[in-house]
């Protein structure tokens, strides 16, 4: 299994929590990522969801995801564009809803890396690989198990199952 991507680095701090990601308030009205992807880190930066392109990677700090178990702090990620988040760690039940949804959770210091940075990233049996195009640096990131990997290939958790029908063995 191989992934590749390239974007733009959109910087975020650390414990960026699930109501930061889109806030309870939007999530009662309805749950349709399509339309919640308009008010995407509004409480942090009411024009950040206008700024995304599709492609763009999510760079924070320690502990994101942190905060209520809701998936669509997941899929309204994903209804942007943005296909993985890298940070230097993320909250357990956000890192499970994004490797059963298929949005990439990358573990590594993210702490050299800017606003705008073009970012590549490579995900393979060997290993997960940032490089930092603007830079010219490269930072390991955590490797993930290979049904992980397999998981986030088919697209999530669901598109996985449709396939195999079970967990190989």
């Amino acid at each position: 299994m191989r992934i590749e991507l390239e974007g733009k680095a959109r910087l975020l701090g650390d414990d960026i929590n699930t109501d930061y990601i889109i806030s309870s308030g939007r999530k009662k009205e309805t749950l349709d990522p399509d339309v919640l992807k308009r008010y995407l880190f509004e409480a942090l930066d009411p024009s950040f969801a206008a700024s995304v392109a599709p492609g763009d990677l999510l760079v924070a700090g320690r502990n994101f995801g942190c905060g209520s178990a809701m998936e669509v702090a997941v899929t309204v990620v994903l209804a942007a564009g943005i296909r993985a988040v890298l940070a230097t760690g993320f909250s357990r039940t956000y890192y499970r809803n994004a490797i059963n949804n298929g949005l990439i959770p990358i573990e590594c210091d993210t702490a050299g890396i800017h606003e705008g940075d073009e970012l590549r990233v490579v995900l393979d049996d060997e290993g997960i690989t940032v490089t930092d195009l603007t830079l010219g640096n490269a930072l390991p990131g955590l490797p993930l198990p290979g049904i992980m990997l397999e998981i986030l290939s088919s697209g999530g958790l669901v598109p996985y199952f449709r396939v195999h029908h079970d967990f190989k063995t």
